[in-house]
C-alpha cells in the first residue's frame, strides 16, 4: 500500500485488478467531513462517525482481571477521539469460554476491576476533549463465549465446546465436546447476568458476539444439531433470543448490538508454496458455512446475513456490527493482511480485495436494512488511503460509523488525526504485520511489536522474533 503516492495511482491499481472499492480523491475539510457528523447510538448523541473495533487481548490477569497493559490500552482507546469504543477487547461470560488463560472475563467477583477498566477510558476521553465529549462517548463490552476455540487453562491448551459435529473443523479441534441444550440454557443465563453487570458498570450498550467461528457464530450453523438450538433458523436463534430477552427483563435500557459474521469461506489452509488455498482434505459441505463467499457477489452470499438481520429487527436490535469470516480457519477474509501471522498462510487474494468485500457487504446491508445503525470493519489495510475509501462510504451512506481495528495498536491517535484535517503519521500506520496475531498466537502479550516502542522495547519483542523465524512461510517478508 505504502508504494501508492496518490489516490489516482491506488485507483489504478484497483481498476486494473477488476477490484470495485470506491474512493474519494480528496478529503473534505473537518468543517464538511461526514466524519466529524453525530450520530444517535445507544442513548447518546456520539460525536463522530469513528469507532474503536474490539479484538482479543492476551494481556490480562489470569482471573480475568485487566492487568497495566490493558489499562495502557484502554486509556488509547479513550485518548483516540473516536466518538464509539465498540466492546473495547473480547470479554468472556465465563472461565471456560475464554479463548487464552490471559483473556478478560467478566464475573461478579471482577466486575469492579472491568468498571474501573471502562472510568479510565472515560476519564482519558475527558482529560484530552473535556467531560462534555465524554458524556457523549459511546461504550460497550463485547460478551463472548469462545466454543470451539476455548482455551481457558494455564499452558493454553485446548478445551473446545462446540455447537455440533463440523467435518472440517473437529481435525482442527480434537476432543471437543458438544454443548446440550440444557447446557446453552445455562450460558444463556450467564450471558444475562453478565449483561446486568455491564449495565451497573456503566456501559451502554452490550455486544451478544456471533462472529468469528465463536460459540454465538457458530450456531447460527447448527443446521445439523438436533434439539432447541439446532435445525431450523428460529431454532438456531434461540440463544440470542434467549439473551435478548433475558437482558431486557434485568436491564431494562440497556442497549443491545450484534457482531455478525456476515460472510464466510470453507476453512483454508496453507499450501506447499505457503500460499493459502480451501482445505480440500475434507470436504466442507456449504451447510456448515454461513453466508459462503460466491463469486464476491453481496446477493448470493447475504440470504443467511439478511435473514438474520429480519429477525435483529424483530427483537429491536438495530445495532449492528458487520465483520466476516474467522481468524482461525480464513484470516484473509476477516482482516485482509499481505503478511500473516506465524501459524497462518499467505494470502490467496490481493488483500484489498477481502478489504472491497468487507466494504460491499456493509455498503449491501446497510441498503436493505437502513433502520440499522452500522458499523463497518476491515478498513486498516488501506493504511494512508483509509480516509479516502471510508469518507466515500461514510458520505454514500454505506456505512453509518466505521470502524478500527489493528489501527489502533499502532496509531491510537489516528481518528483525532482524521478528524482534525491533519496529516497522517506515516511512521505509526499499521502495515499489517500481523504480529498482534503472532504474538498471542506465541503465548506472548498483545501490542504493536514493530510500531509501538512501548512493544518494541518489551521482553517479548525477541520471543515473538524467535517464534517468527522458526514458522517462516515460504517466501514470507515480514
Amino acid at each position: 500500500m505504502a508504494s501508492f503516492k496518490t489516490p489516482d495511482a491506488l485507483a489504478a491499481h484497483l481498476t486494473s485488478s477488476g477490484i470495485a472499492l470506491p474512493l474519494d480523491a480528496q478529503l473534505l475539510p473537518p468543517e464538511r467531513s461526514p466524519f466529524a457528523q453525530p450520530i444517535d447510538v445507544a442513548g447518546r448523541r456520539v460525536a463522530n462517525r469513528l469507532a474503536v473495533l474490539p479484538m482479543e487481548g492476551w494481556d490480562g490477569e489470569t482471573d480475568g482481571r485487566p492487568s497495566d497493559l490493558t489499562r495502557r490500552r484502554w486509556r488509547h482507546f479513550g485518548e483516540s477521539g473516536a466518538g464509539m469504543v465498540w466492546g473495547g477487547e473480547a470479554v468472556a461470560v465465563r472461565h471456560d469460554g475464554r479463548a487464552n488463560p490471559r483473556q478478560l472475563m467478566l464475573t461478579r467477583d471482577t466486575a469492579g476491576a472491568i468498571g474501573a477498566l471502562a472510568a479510565t477510558l472515560r476519564d482519558a476521553h475527558a482529560a484530552r476533549y473535556g467531560r462534555d465529549a465524554a458524556d457523549r462517548l459511546c461504550v460497550g463490552l463485547q460478551l463472548t463465549h469462545s466454543g470451539r476455540f476455548s482455551r481457558p487453562d494455564p499452558g493454553g491448551e485446548p478445551a473446545p465446546l462446540a455447537a455440533y459435529r463440523h467435518p472440517g473443523l473437529d481435525r482442527r479441534t480434537p476432543h471437543l465436546r458438544v454443548l446440550s441444550d440444557d447446557e446453552l440454557d445455562r450460558l444463556c443465563e450467564d450471558v444475562v447476568d453478565r449483561a446486568y453487570l455491564a449495565r451497573e458498570l456503566g456501559f451502554d450498550f452490550v455486544d451478544i458476539k456471533h462472529c468469528h467461528g465463536y460459540l454465538g457464530h457458530e450456531l447460527l450453523t447448527a443446521r445439523t444439531r438436533d434439539g432447541r438450538y439446532g435445525g431450523p433458523l428460529a431454532h438456531r436463534l434461540r440463544f440470542l433470543r434467549n439473551v435478548a430477552e433475558g437482558i431486557r427483563t434485568v436491564a431494562p435500557g440497556l442497549a443491545i448490538g450484534v457482531r455478525l459474521s456476515a460472510f464466510d469461506t470453507a476453512p483454508f489452509r496453507a499450501g506447499a508454496d505457503g500460499i493459502g488455498a480451501p482445505d480440500t482434505t475434507v470436504e466442507t459441505p456449504d451447510d456448515f458455512a454461513f453466508g459462503r463467499v460466491r463469486d464476491d457477489d453481496p446477493d448470493a452470499m447475504l440470504t443467511d446475513a439478511r435473514d438474520v438481520l429480519s429477525a435483529l429487527d424483530a427483537l429491536d436490535i438495530r445495532l449492528l456490527c458487520v465483520t466476516g469470516g474467522s481468524p482461525y480457519y480464513c484470516p484473509h477474509v476477516v482482516r485482509p493482511a499481505l503478511f500473516p501471522p506465524s501459524d497462518g498462510y499467505l494470502p490467496p487474494e490481493d488483500p484489498l480485495a477481502g478489504v472491497a468485500r468487507h466494504v460491499a457487504v456493509t455498503w449491501h446491508l446497510k441498503r436493505a436494512f437502513p433502520q440499522f445503525v452500522i458499523v463497518g470493519s476491515g478498513y486498516t489495510y488501506l493504511q494512508e488511503w483509509l480516509p479516502h475509501v471510508a469518507q466515500r462510504a461514510l458520505r454514500e451512506g454505506g456505512v453509518d460509523v466505521v470502524g478500527l481495528g489493528r489501527m489502533m495498536l499502532s496509531y491510537p491517535d489516528f481518528p483525532a488525526d482524521v478528524l482534525a484535517g491533519r496529516p497522517l503519521r506515516r511512521g505509526a500506520l499499521c502495515r499489517t504485520f500481523s504480529d498482534c496475531t503472532s504474538g498471542p498466537r506465541n503465548g506472548l502479550v498483545s501490542g504493536c511489536y514493530p510500531l509501538d516502542p512501548f512493544y518494541t522495547a518489551h521482553a517479548d519483542h525477541g520471543r515473538l522474533e524467535q517464534a517468527k523465524a522458526s514458522s517462516r512461510l515460504p517466501g514470507r517478508r515480514g
